[in-house]
């Protein structure tokens, strides 16, 4: 029986490689990310279910990867480590997500959706209220990861830079998620209006008869 050893001249390879992305070449770092990318998104997916998440969540653990790199021990395998950093950063953004949604369902108030009118008949109450219904699911349908950045800067206020230090990401990252979320929700929306028309308009016509 042949063992598989762990070839000297790939060790010395990937050393030089480190040593390279240390002192800031780009090109050297670039090699890395090519190398092993595809196995990290393959990890990422496993945790969030979803492509465009599974890519942000990528991006987002080549970024910790790259700053923990000097912690490395040559001695050990790289990608054995690389991918166990990647696991536990992924551990960690599926907790964080949870607790964040959590937060926000014990927080967020379906008044605050949307601003409540000054003068409101029974019909415009009744409205008003299944508005207010149909934006909930439609949040409820949102990725966590989308839900969140909207919460944040739709319903908060936060700034975009805000936003990006709370949740430990690049400000691209946080404005592409918001834009995402934006045209996530508006569909969402869109679909529930759709699928119930009648029991809106049965509601509509029982709040009549008692006018």
């Amino acid at each position: 029986m042949i063992s598989r050893v762990t070839d000297p001249a790939d060790t010395t390879e990937i050393d030089e490689i480190i040593e390279r992305c240390l002192k800031g070449d780009q090109v050297a770092w670039g090699l890395i990310v090519d190398r092993h990318r595809r196995k990290v998104f393959n990890l990422a997916y496993k945790f969030v279910g979803r492509h465009d998440e599974a890519e942000d969540l990528t991006q987002d653990i080549f970024v910790k990867i790259f700053k923990a790199l000097h912690t490395f021990d040559r001695r050990a395998n790289f990608q054995t480590w690389l991918i166990s950093i990647s696991r536990n950063l992924c551990i960690d953004h599926y907790r964080s997500v949870r607790k964040e949604r959590a937060t926000m369902a014990r927080d967020v108030d379906a008044s605050e959706l949307m601003p409540a009118s000054k003068e409101r008949g029974p019909l415009a109450q009744l409205e008003q209220a299944n508005l207010k219904d149909i934006i909930r699911r439609a949040m409820a349908e949102l990725p966590d990861a989308l839900r969140v950045a909207v919460t944040l800067r739709d319903l908060q206020e936060f700034s975009y830079q805000e936003i990006a230090d709370q949740l430990h990401l690049p400000e691209g990252t946080v404005k592409s998620r918001i834009n995402r979320g934006r045209i996530e929700l508006a569909r969402q929306i869109r679909r529930i209006q759709d699928s119930a028309p009648a029991a809106l308009m049965l509601a509509k016509e029982g709040r009549g008869g008692t006018l």
